[in-house]
Order: C-alpha cells, then sequence, then structure tokens
C-alpha cells in the first residue's frame, strides 16, 4: 500500500542501507505494517493517529536500541523491560498521555497476525510471571543475500517522523482556530464554514460516534448556528483547541 507518507519511510530506508532498502522493505513486514499504520500521517490535525499499536513497537524498539542489541548481539539472554517503565515511557511520548496497557499486552500482536497472517513471528514477546516484555528480533533482522541487515534503527526514525507530522498537523489546526477567533464581519461565514467541517462524518470515527449517543449532527449544526449569531464563535473555538488537545492528548 502506498500512501503520502511512503515515500518519507523509503527515504529513511534508502539513508540507512543503499541500494538494498527496497529489498529490505519488501521482506520486512514489521515496516510493511508500520507503513499501514502511518497513512494518515498527512491527512491532517483530526484524523486518528494509531499511537497506541505504533508506540509500543516504539518503545520496545528503544530499549532494543539502548541496551545496543542492535550491534552487538546477544538479545536472547536479556531480562526484558519492565511493563511499569514501558508504559511510561509510552505515556511520555507526543499524544500518548492517556495511553492504557492494551496494545503492550495484546492490541499490536492481534492486529499484525490480522494484517500479516503469513508472518512466522509475533512482534511483542511477554513473560507473564515476570511482567517482562521484549520486541521479537526475528522482525528486525532482515536476511538479504546471506547478510543481515538491522531495521531497529529504522523503525525509531519512522515513528519519530511520523510523531512529527502529526505534530505539525496539529499545531496548523491550532493556529487555523486562533487565526479565526480574529473575527469580524468579512471572514465570519468563513469561520461557521470551519467549524461546520468538523461535524461532518468523516472527520473521526470516534468523535461522531460519541456526539450521535448524545445529540445528531443534524441538531448540533442547528445549535451551533443559532450560537453563531450570538456571536459566539470565538467561545465556541476556544472550546474546540481546549477539546481537541484532550481528545488527542496533546500538550
Amino acid at each position: 500500500m502506498e500512501h503520502a507518507f511512503t515515500p518519507r519511510i523509503k527515504a529513511i530506508l534508502k539513508e540507512k542501507f543503499g541500494a538494498l532498502s527496497e529489498a529490505i522493505y519488501a521482506k520486512s513486514p514489521l515496516l510493511q505494517y508500520l507503513n499501514l499504520k502511518t497513512v494518515s500521517a498527512t491527512r491532517g490535525s483530526k484524523a486518528r493517529g494509531n499511537f497506541g499499536n505504533i508506540y509500543a513497537v516504539y518503545v520496545l524498539v528503544e530499549d532494543y536500541v539502548k541496551g545496543n542489541f542492535h550491534d552487538q548481539g546477544d538479545y536472547a539472554n536479556y531480562t526484558g523491560a519492565q511493563f511499569s517503565v514501558l508504559l511510561k515511557r509510552q505515556r511520555s511520548l507526543p499524544f500518548g498521555s492517556k495511553l492504557q496497557n492494551h496494545a503492550l499486552n495484546h492490541r499490536m500482536n492481534q492486529e499484525y497476525r490480522k494484517l500479516f497472517p503469513q508472518s512466522d513471528f509475533t512482534p511483542i514477546m511477554r513473560d507473564v510471571d515476570t511482567n517482562r516484555y521484549w520486541i521479537n528480533e526475528n522482525l528486525l533482522e532482515i536476511e538479504i543475500s546471506d547478510k543481515k541487515f538491522n531495521i531497529a534503527e529504522a523503525v525509531l526514525e519512522i515513528v519519530k517522523q511520523y510523531i512529527r507530522a502529526k505534530q505539525s498537523a496539529f499545531d496548523d489546526f491550532i493556529e487555523t482556530c486562533e487565526n479565526l477567533k480574529r473575527v469580524n464581519k468579512e471572514n465570519e461565514w468563513e469561520t461557521r464554514d470551519f467549524i461546520s467541517s468538523l461535524l461532518e462524518p468523516n472527520v473521526d470515527a470516534r468523535i461522531m460516534d460519541c456526539i450521535e449517543e448524545v445529540i445528531n449532527i443534524p441538531a448540533l449544526k442547528e445549535r451551533f448556528d443559532e450560537a453563531a449569531q450570538e456571536n459566539h464563535t470565538n467561545n465556541i473555538l476556544d472550546e474546540i483547541v481546549k477539546q481537541s488537545k484532550v481528545e488527542f492528548n496533546y500538550e
């Protein structure tokens, strides 16, 4: 699957592996999984970011690289990363402050198996008794012409650039809201159109489902029109910014 962020992924691989980058990508289900999970990178601030499963991979690969296992090996004898440390690290990342344990414990593995049923390996390994975790090193070592190439650092860079792309999109969204607050008679309808666009069903399914449980979208648009006529658009924009930051765990 090719999408707007795919060239950036392939550029990272090209920089690290040169002429072998395409072959490495083709043989790596983990890289292909990240490609599928980063499709929202350029789809605007409100497109779902899929951070839970992406961050589950990221923190484990980060732990792997910090242990220098990508250079010196011996990962098989590693005692594993503590769950509490991994979860704390996930929540320290942009958009991650409210992440739960589901991705680390089962959700990422379930989704990966569904997308890549032909893969021989499960990405996240876990010891229930010790509550220790590992990334499956078999998915990080790609063999091309009898030589192994480790993609751990490339995985980290892909996720970092995805985070930057999502941050940039969200910053643009916040800036747009702030600019529109300088409302006057000439751009009042532009402001109304912008807010109305946020209520469209295709913006974010999680927001369109929560709203529909309380009030349907046409009725909500009616309420907005009434509020706009009473010159409350700036207050509405303030609330949009506030609630968007809460919804997307963004500081």
